[in-house]
């Protein structure tokens, strides 16, 4: 709402700094600010709030330390979050983006999900909330709006390099831009075309065309194309999202983790829509993707601020209002901007908690079978409960997960000049 205010008096009225609004990199760093200052103010408010109305977390006795003094801390900031990102997305985007829609509705989509979730927990007295069936049918409906509109609508295209081809020269092992301008003709040049086609690391070329796995069945695959497509998205926002739902088990986990993972894709967002850096690199070129940097730093800003009350000991937990949505956030933004097939690099704490659940269950099932008694591979699953057993201190757990989450970051960035 504001750039377009804005925008309408740089046209109308020359005034000093009238035109900042134009500039993505003010609008990001506005946004973050915004973010941040919404949730640090309002946080103490929603704290008090919730605990007058008693909403508080119930604790299952698991038998691990600090556990039961966790008893009655208010839940369901997930809220905080939310409300947090949407505000500046609204203030500073242009919301005729397709992207920064599919972002919106996601958000309020999983929000909802995650909302519905926690009321049952707390006001229906059912520990198990939403039935598993129904969380995973809300994320399926998601899955297939995000894919429907990756895939069939017109401003979601792609640029590659035309034959003309930008010069680099090497000073003092700094490689330079000949000119700058050519290396966005190199782009400008070639057509917007709609593509399936995606980021994968450790590749010559750095990409992949989901429309590969169907091209064997000649002409009219192209329907066929649009199936898998979709389906492989639906399964992407399931795993992350169940996954940031799985590592919201310690005080500040979820929130530290997933505002490193944000920094990364504000990072791959950035470069993948400007032509300059995505000539650099060699990458796809994606028009109108700039907006998206705007949405993610308001989730790094939000995430920042809800760490603030969340960190150990907790002031106030996120809910699966928040777990569901922040994983759901994460994976749409990176089928968006195509890095998708990065999410096992850069999101690898929701993937080693996902998959060491699996593990446990796997194991359990097999020893029972096997020998007539279950055992278990870990201590308790997920990972973060293992080191709890095991006596480490869950400040020390969390700090020691945000460290790896900061590498695994650093190591997909580096991925797209490693090939």
């Amino acid at each position: 709402m504001l750039y377009y205010l804005f925008d309408y008096i740089a046209q109308h009225i020359d005034i000093p700094g009238g035109r900042l609004f134009n500039y993505i990199s003010f609008r990001a760093a506005t946004a973050i600010i915004l973010s941040l200052a919404i949730s640090l103010t309002c946080g103490k408010w929603m704290i008090r709030y919730l605990q007058k109305k008693q909403i508080g977390e119930s604790v299952r006795d698991l038998g691990l330390a600090g556990q039961t003094e966790k008893k009655g801390t208010p839940t369901m900031g997930g809220i905080l979050i939310i409300v947090s990102i949407l505000i500046p997305v609204l203030l500073l985007t242009k919301l005729d983006n397709v992207y920064v829609l599919l972002m919106i509705f996601t958000t309020l989509w999983l929000g909802f999900l995650g909302f519905a979730d926690d009321y049952i927990k707390i006001f229906k007295k059912n520990k198990e909330g939403l039935s598993g069936k129904k969380k995973l049918a809300g994320q399926i409906v998601l899955g297939i709006v995000i894919g429907v509109v990756m895939y069939f609508h017109p401003d979601v295209v792609i640029k590659e390099k035309s034959s003309t081809h930008t010069n680099y020269v090497q000073t003092e092992n700094v490689f330079k831009f000949d000119n700058a301008t050519q290396s966005a003709t190199a782009f400008t040049n070639s057509p917007a075309e709609k593509s399936t086609k995606t980021t994968i690391p450790f590749v010559k070329n750095n990409e992949f065309d989901y429309a590969w796995f169907t091209k064997w069945m000649g002409d009219g695959s192209e329907k066929w194309s649009a199936i898998f497509y979709i389906l492989i998205v639906v399964f992407i926002i399931a795993a992350v999202s169940n996954g940031a739902n799985l590592t919201d088990g310690l005080d500040g986990l979820a929130a530290g983790t997933s505002s490193v993972i944000a920094i990364g894709i504000a990072v791959l967002a950035y470069v993948s829509g400007n032509a300059i850096f995505a000539d650099y690199l060699n990458i796809m070129y994606i028009p109108n993707i700039s907006e998206i940097v705007i949405f993610t730093t308001a989730l790094i800003g939000a995430c920042i601020g809800f760490y603030w009350f969340n960190c150990f000991p907790a002031q106030v937990f996120m809910g699966d209002t928040g777990s569901l949505t922040l994983g759901g956030i994460i994976a749409v933004l990176c089928i968006i901007i195509r890095k998708e097939l990065l999410i096992p690099i850069l999101c690898g704490i929701f993937l080693i908690q996902s998959i060491t659940v699996i593990i446990q269950v796997v194991y359990f099932k097999y020893t029972r079978k096997k020998y007539g008694e279950g055992k278990r591979y870990f201590l308790m699953a997920p990972l973060h409960h293992h080191y709890q057993k095991k006596g480490i201190h869950e400040a020390k757990i969390v700090q020691h997960f945000i460290v790896v989450a900061i590498l695994l970051v650093v190591l997909t960035i580096v991925t797209l000049k490693v090939r």
